[in-house]
């Protein structure tokens, strides 16, 4: 759909838009430090604080809560030199499904017992880069380093894929994990004291900001950076496990032709309307013109390789996935392990009623956020998945 101003501080480009998440987007917008307006994206649903799916620039302040709390979340993919006969050829795909199971610590808790060689590397860079933000990830989380290639649960996954000409894909969603996660939970809970504090009234306690040029403020930059790299990295050397499983699969290393790494949870200062802004994207990618960019369906159905489209108004940004339409809780009560394998008609998975909420009808129509997003990216390549590997 062509954007929608649904205020003077609030653009949308969603055609499917939940009320809820409307009047979520609409109390984010007026907060007087958002400039120029909010820009909800085409899979815009119900967040904690702020909605999934918004863009919200802002002059000198930050809402850490609308960041989100898995902070630097995103995904990677690489397109490999084989096709997909060639892989089907060699071997059962569950094999290659389990074998990458094997290489990666999947679900919530679940760590690596030893960091490999490539692990040590980028532990070690990451070590270097909190001391120069001037804090310990350790405080937060003892085992950060043994998060480091781990998947999690939930919405992330890894996916073999295979795009319109028949080339295989490795497709790979993840974040920064549990020491992300707490790093944005303290800061979450820095601001919300803060406001009260100051006796700020805010149209949801999850708006809670802080202001540039406190130290408060500068911490949470320092550390959401940090954290933004650990998921970079994160998603980098669990790629690199999946290269390493396919490789053993074909008997022959991997020819990467193309490998493409962004974030859909993180806050970058940008110039955007004659201003320097922070620009908060809460599951949104940045799309400028002609940057790569990867957007995921959900469990089931079709994925999307794009380039931004440099869209202004929408801040250079574009969705991040399908977006949810049910809730977890609602999900399950609503579809069966029998829908789920419905769904999963000739895609190799690992079958368990663990997925249920992860069903594709407990999402919003992936061809009609990309139809919703044809100003703000341009598609280059449509993969649909022949392996799932997700944690329970």
């Amino acid at each position: 759909m062509t954007r929608e101003h649904l205020s003077k501080r609030l653009i949308n480009w969603a055609s499917v838009l939940d009320d809820r998440a409307r009047e979520q987007a609409i109390a984010t917008s007026t907060l007087p430090f958002v400039y120029p307006h909010v820009a909800l994206m085409p899979d815009a649903h119900l967040g904690k604080g702020a909605t999934v799916g918004s863009v919200i620039p802002t002059l000198g302040a930050i809402i850490p809560a609308a960041v989100g709390v898995d902070i630097g979340c995103g995904m990677i993919a690489v397109r490999t030199g084989w096709i997909e006969e060639q892989v089907r050829a060699v071997g059962p795909l569950s094999n290659l499904r389990e074998a990458i199971e094997a290489r990666i610590p999947l679900s919530v808790g679940a760590y690596n017992t030893r960091l490999t060689g490539s692990a040590a590397a980028r532990v070690a860079e990451l070590e270097a880069k909190s001391q120069r933000a001037g804090f310990t990830p350790d405080a937060y989380a003892g085992n950060w380093r043994l998060q480091l290639g781990s998947l999690g649960s939930g919405n992330h996954f890894i996916e073999v894929s295979v795009d319109e000409l028949g080339r295989v894909w490795l497709f790979l969603h993840s974040g920064s994990r549990g020491v992300g996660n707490k790093i944005a939970q303290h800061h979450i809970a820095v601001a919300a004291e803060l406001c009260r504090r100051w006796w700020i009234d805010l149209p949801d306690p999850d708006l809670a900001y802080v202001v540039e040029g406190t130290d408060e403020f500068w911490a949470y930059i320092r550390e959401l950076r940090w954290a933004q790299d650990f998921a970079a990295a994160n998603r980098e050397e669990m790629m690199d496990r999946v290269v390493a499983a396919i490789a053993e699969h074909m008997g022959a290393p991997v020819e990467e032709a193309e490998r493409v790494n962004c974030h859909h949870n993180f806050t970058e200062q940008e110039q955007h309307f004659g201003k320097r802004v922070w620009v908060s994207r809460k599951g949104a990618i940045r799309a400028r013109a002609g940057e790569p960019g990867l957007i995921p369906g959900s469990m089931g159905t079709a994925s999307y390789v794009v380039t931004g489209k440099g869209d202004s108004h929408s801040l250079c940004s574009s969705p991040h996935g399908a977006g949810r339409s049910l809730s977890r809780s609602a999900a399950r009560r609503q579809f069966t392990v029998d829908q789920l394998r419905a769904a999963m008609a000739g895609i190799e998975y690992r079958d368990t009623d663990a997925f249920i909420d992860e069903i594709p009808a407990a999402y919003k129509d992936i061809d009609q956020v990309m139809a919703d997003a044809a100003d703000l990216v341009e598609v280059r390549h449509v993969l649909r998945q022949i392996v799932n590997v997700k944690g329970d």
